[in-house]
């Protein structure tokens, strides 16, 4: 199949990629636009991999205010230079973040920053309530695992749902702009104050590397 110029446009202005990545990517994916687009991510993020010893101290502390004052938010993105530090997209990246610490109330960045002790906390409440609802005991443990994966995807940020689109992961969004900056980007923590709550809600997090 002949990759046009316009093929190769359309695909470059959707992922952020070079014309000859996007070239090669159609010409694996035989034209295929959604194909190509997964092979470039692909790449993207085994480039993205093998930086993974690279320092990600340049970045941005990005504030969201909500509700004239009732509600703010501070997180912490990083990345490898200030060149993409200051980029349209690596800055949106942060504001989406915020938007999604002021919406969604995380309590962690990543699941290794959960307590252990808040995990059996809530594994002993899982299981308590299975068996105060008849549930036979051969059973228990696939209900408690199935309620500590639910827990983790509301309360750890990097799995909550993207609020925007439900289809993604926070993880995903963080991901894409991995691909499309060609740089390691770390959420390294977030601080969410709310006013009249009895204090704000601070994570952080140094294993949260893509």
């Amino acid at each position: 199949m002949e990759i046009t110029t316009e093929m190769i446009k359309e695909l470059r202005d959707a992922t952020g990629c070079g014309i000859l990545d996007c070239r090669a990517a159609l010409r694996d994916a035989e034209g295929d636009f959604d194909k190509a687009s997964d092979i470039l991510r692909e790449k993207g993020l085994a480039k993205a991999a093998k930086r993974a010893g690279k320092e990600a101290s340049e970045g941005v502390i990005e504030v969201y205010t909500h509700g004239e004052g009732q509600m703010a938010v501070m997180v912490e993105v990083n990345c490898e230079t200030d060149f993409v530090g200051r980029s349209p997209d690596f800055l949106n990246l942060a504001h989406e973040l915020a938007l999604q610490v002021a919406a969604a109330n995380p309590l962690y960045v990543t699941e290794a920053d959960i307590p252990q002790a808040a995990l059996d906390h809530e594994e002993k409440i899982a299981a308590a309530r299975a068996k105060e609802e008849g549930k036979p005991d051969q059973i228990i443990p696939k209900i408690v695992e199935g309620y500590l994966k639910k827990y983790k995807e509301e309360t750890v940020l990097m799995n909550q749902a993207y609020v925007r689109d439900g289809s993604l992961t926070v993880q995903d969004l963080v991901n894409e702009q991995v691909v499309k900056l060609g740089e390691k980007i770390v959420v390294r923590r977030f601080i969410r104050w709310e006013l009249g709550a009895e204090s704000g809600g601070e994570q952080a997090s140094d294993e949260n590397e893509s």
